[in-house]
């Protein structure tokens, strides 16, 4: 049986859809995810939505190259405009900007009605995304982590539902604490958030609420990694 060998980060998102899910990925560029799982005959069906054509034209090279021809759709559309909630019964954005990632579910109101499981991997503006999952009605259930040469990306699994309020900090770095990669996640964040201190050291009285924001982040982020430490001792 013929494979296709994922990315870390990729294969992240694989590893978080639910078997026997009809999956829409979007932003699918070459469709490696769906191809990859239509492979493993973990899924069924996929539609491989993108908002250009180029991209779309890759995926249909990918699945014809691994002879899937057949297991899967094609939409040329913007986000989730082109894909029916009666279609799908999971959906996977990856590789898009958190504010993109919020607009697009935004659009699809369908998703949190439906109750439909979401693999999300932001690429910027996460505390913006978990922020606005929580307001609007979405349950961030697991996150992962997943590292590529030197970067780590984070994979959000998300259902519809109440989520508990949360920390400064965990807007910046999430909750993913069973992960490996958690210490070098936080470091991440910490060293971000002392650039930007260390950028408004002669804040003008304007710029204060941020400096008090950002020094609350930084403060619930050193007590993160204490507990890291702590929990690996």
């Amino acid at each position: 049986m013929r494979r296709l060998e994922l990315s870390p980060r990729l294969q992240t998102v694989a590893d978080l859809v639910r078997p026997g899910a009809r999956l829409a990925d979007v932003g699918t560029d070459h469709a490696y995810l769906p191809a990859a799982l239509l492979l493993e005959g973990r899924i069924p069906f996929a539609i491989a939505a993108d908002l250009r054509q180029g991209p779309l034209e890759r995926a249909r090279a990918t699945v014809r190259e691994y002879g899937l021809t057949g297991k899967a759709a094609f939409r040329l559309c913007d986000g989730l405009r082109g894909i029916r909630p009666d279609e799908v019964d999971a959906i996977a954005i990856a590789g898009m900007g958190g504010e993109t990632i919020a607009a697009i579910l935004e659009a699809a109101p369908w998703t949190r009605e439906g109750d439909v499981p979401l693999i999300l991997q932001p690429m910027s503006s996460m505390p913006d995304l978990r922020k606005w999952l929580g307001e609007n009605g979405y349950h961030i259930e697991e996150e992962r982590l997943a590292r590529e040469g030197a970067v780590i990306y984070t994979v959000l699994s998300v259902r519809a539902g109440e989520m508990p309020p949360a920390t400064p900090a965990e807007l910046w770095a999430g909750k993913n604490n069973g992960s490996p990669l958690r210490g070098a996640w936080l470091d991440r964040w910490l060293a971000r958030t002392r650039r930007a201190l260390d950028g408004m050291a002669q804040a003008q009285e304007e710029d204060v609420p941020r400096r008090r924001e950002l020094e609350e982040v930084f403060s619930g982020l050193t007590e993160m990694k204490k507990e890291w430490e702590q929990w690996q001792m």
